[in-house]
């Protein structure tokens, strides 16, 4: 019987295209512009044409060529962003869950502190203190974002690290003499890889969102393009009101469909993690291939496991 992998796994397949087309968009997005997408060139406001695929601005600037060049400021600010918190959330997390005692109390205490804080009002305060200059640098700005998107991450770590820490292959580790930060990232941390993938896609998502959010309220840099500058502008020029919408809907489709792919990794990595979820959403070809029932019974979840091998048939004699 074969076992379902999570390569295979239709929504991992679609959710790592639209990730990959949008990182390979965030490397080339810049070159393949076909203007400056600060020049106010051309005519204000013209549709969509094959001169200009997305119209212009109310400057005359080539949007198209915004959202090609927006990309690269929006992806690297929520990658910097989400491997920072996850870094942070992985650190704080498993020596918490680890250590116990005052580190896990006094861990635990500045967790809850940056939970019970609002994100944004949070971002808002910080960015105010930022020179003008930082406020176009997309690390500053993804390291300032990351402050806020590491407490969730590091309290589910703490949990599953208080689950693993009693367990044979940790009292090994230190019987045998093993210092604490050597179980902690090498004993430990691997068995919560799954879990710690889930935490990066996650604060992407959330950085992201957090990175628009200033920018479409105008705390960064306005001459920093970006998805969020984009619909600022759009906005300050009463583009929904004056219907052109070919100014302010192609950045919302490209940051839902970020959104959209992170969400189905992650889904696959849930698929992965739990075994109960793995026959979800498959066809009925895959099910009878892989020996399941076609509906299953209200109640019952089926679990996919490899079967013990057993003799090939028809082995042919020579």
């Amino acid at each position: 019987m074969k076992t379902l992998q999570l390569p295979r796994s239709p929504k991992v397949l679609l959710g790592l295209g639209i990730v990959g087309f949008f990182i390979i968009l965030t490397v080339v997005g810049p070159w393949l512009a076909p203007d400056n997408p600060s020049s106010t060139a051309y005519a204000a406001l013209l549709g969509p044409s094959t001169h200009h695929w997305l119209g212009t601005t109310s400057l005359g600037q080539d949007i198209f060529s915004q959202l090609l060049v927006g990309a690269r400021a929006t992806m690297v600010v929520a990658l910097v962003a989400g491997l920072v918190a996850t870094l942070l959330s992985m650190v704080i997390g498993i020596s918490a869950g680890y250590l116990g005692g005052v580190s896990d109390d006094g861990l635990s205490l500045l967790s809850n502190v940056f939970l019970a804080i609002p994100g944004l009002p949070l971002l808002i305060v910080i960015d105010s203190y930022l020179p003008v200059t930082s406020r176009s640098n997309e690390f500053v700005i993804g390291l300032i974002i990351s402050l806020t998107g590491w407490a969730w991450g590091a309290r589910v770590l703490r949990a599953q690290t208080m689950s693993l820490r009693n367990r044979d292959f940790v009292e090994a580790a230190r019987i045998i003499g093993e210092s604490r930060s050597r179980i902690m990232f090498t004993e430990i941390a691997p068995n919560l890889l799954p879990v710690l993938a889930s935490s990066l896609l996650f604060t992407v998502l959330y950085s992201i969102g957090a990175y628009v959010t200033l920018a479409y309220i105008g705390l960064t840099s306005t001459a920093t393009w970006n998805w969020g500058t984009m619909l600022y502008w759009a906005q300050a020029n009463n583009a929904p009101l004056s219907n052109e919408w070919y100014w302010f809907v192609p950045p919302g489709i490209c940051i839902a469909l970020v959104g959209t792919g992170l969400a189905l990794l992650n889904f696959g990595i849930d698929e992965f993690i739990n075994p109960r979820l793995r026959a979800g959403g498959l066809s009925a070809r895959q099910r009878r291939s892989l020996g399941l029932p076609r509906r299953p019974r209200l109640g019952l979840t089926p679990v996919l496991a490899p079967r013990p091998r057993t003799a090939r048939r028809n082995v042919v004699s020579s």
